[in-house]
């Protein structure tokens, strides 16, 4: 497994699998607590697992957390999507910073997306399952969401929108979700 730094994002890491592969198909590590605490993570922090399976078109973001904000790891673990990262730590050498990756199933890549970053993906396939390693129980009073589509963010998003829930179809513009948090 190799580690490698997100320029874009501080503190941000892409992890990549060597998957091993013949007749019966594949197989690779897509967690390894020795790489993870390589970059100086901790390995033992990540203390809740989820899983959201998407149809092409869906779009779920533009999410962080309050507070302590969340730290995670993320992987399309089927299918594709395109994932998009923005920094809004106010103290960060890339402070507003944004970073677009596409996930698969088929390289397992995996995302350390750092506390105080905005997150968010689209699927690019039907379904798409994306797996999250989050370092905090979460808690849904902490729970900000920042529109998709807000012309500050100049998201690039692939596909026509086919679905996205209620609470990011009402999200704040990002400069709002700045005043609220005071950055």
């Amino acid at each position: 497994m190799k580690a490698t730094e997100v320029p874009a994002i501080a503190g941000a890491h892409l992890f990549e699998p060597t998957p091993y592969t013949d007749e019966r198909g594949s197989f690779c590590r897509t967690f390894d607590a020795e790489v993870v605490r390589s970059v100086g993570l901790d390995p033992d922090a990540f203390v809740q697992d989820s899983l959201s399976r998407s149809v092409k078109g869906v779009l779920r973001g533009m999410h962080l957390r309050s507070g302590a904000g969340e730290a995670k790891l993320v992987r399309c673990s089927y299918g594709r999507v395109f994932d998009v990262v923005v920094d809004l730590r106010a103290d960060s050498p890339t402070y507003l910073g944004r970073a677009f990756f596409e996930l698969s199933g088929e390289t397992q890549a995996t995302l350390y997306v750092p506390a105080g970053c905005a997150h968010g993906f689209q699927a690019l396939t039907g379904p798409a399952d994306v797996s999250y390693r989050i370092d905090r129980p979460h808690d849904p009073s902490e729970d900000v969401t920042i529109a998709f589509d807000d012309p500050d963010l100049a998201i690039p998003w692939p596909l026509p929108v086919t679905s996205v829930s209620r609470r990011d179809q009402e999200a704040p513009s990002l400069a709002d979700v700045l005043k609220r948090l005071g950055r």
